[in-house]
């Protein structure tokens, strides 16, 4: 398979359908139930996948992509729900670190949300990655947080859920994939980040909101990529 400078996992084809796009010489193959569009956009050579919602399935699109496209960089975006009531519909939301929200093995006396294996609850993003999807959002004049982001299979659409996720790790976001795909990385030493554009407040009216917000903010996340894309 072509090497490639960026890998994309959303989770959603609505998520991705801009980027996917804008590939230049597009071909795609389908690996493990997963479809990959390859080619170009820009500067760079890409890979873009939709894996469906879930840890599971951006784990097993993250490994995919690292196996069998060798790829530099991998990016997860896509929407999410604010856990913070300060956050604004539309407004981006870039990783500082991740955590598992629904892992909880403190029945063995582990703290919530540890990873067996490398040992940590939150993992960080790439720095230089991070700083560089930072400059594209600047550069396109969105509203924009540096922050936690949350991760588990479950679609948080209550009070008492979110409050929850907030107190055990003050995170600003919640969504269902993006702490699967740095775990991921993080084992295979591969540079990440993971952006998310808020769709609704996670509580009990989220999914009116995250239906009607959801093709806008993969708008505006499709415009970062594409700018980070042009570097």
């Amino acid at each position: 398979m072509e090497k490639t400078d960026f890998g994309i996992i959303c989770a959603m084809k609505k998520e991705a359908d801009g980027i996917i796009s804008n590939i230049v010489n597009k071909k795609s193959i389908e690996l493990f139930g997963i479809v990959y569009n390859y080619g170009n956009i820009g500067k760079h050579s890409v890979a873009v996948a939709v894996c469906g919602i879930g840890k599971v399935n951006a784990a097993i699109c993250a490994q995919t992509m690292i196996s069998s496209f060798h790829t530099e960089v991998l990016i997860n975006t896509g929407v999410g729900g604010a856990l913070d009531s300060s956050l604004k519909t539309g407004e981006i939301v870039i990783a500082e670190k991740l955590v598992q929200h629904d892992l909880d093995t403190s029945g063995l006396g582990d703290p919530i949300g540890y990873i067996s294996g490398p040992g940590v609850i939150f993992i960080e993003t790439d720095k230089v990655v991070r700083n560089s999807i930072e400059t594209c959002v600047k550069g396109l004049g969105y509203d924009y947080r540096l922050g936690v982001i949350a991760s588990g299979d479950q679609f948080i659409c209550s009070k008492a859920a979110k409050e929850k996720i907030v107190h055990n790790f003050n995170a600003d976001v919640c969504e269902m994939e993006g702490a699967a795909v740095a775990q991921v990385c993080y084992i295979a030493k591969v540079k990440f980040c993971v952006l998310r554009a808020i769709s609704d407040g996670a509580e009990e009216d989220a999914f009116d909101s995250y239906d009607a917000f959801t093709l806008v903010a993969a708008e505006k996340l499709k415009n970062v990529i594409l700018k980070m894309l042009e570097k």
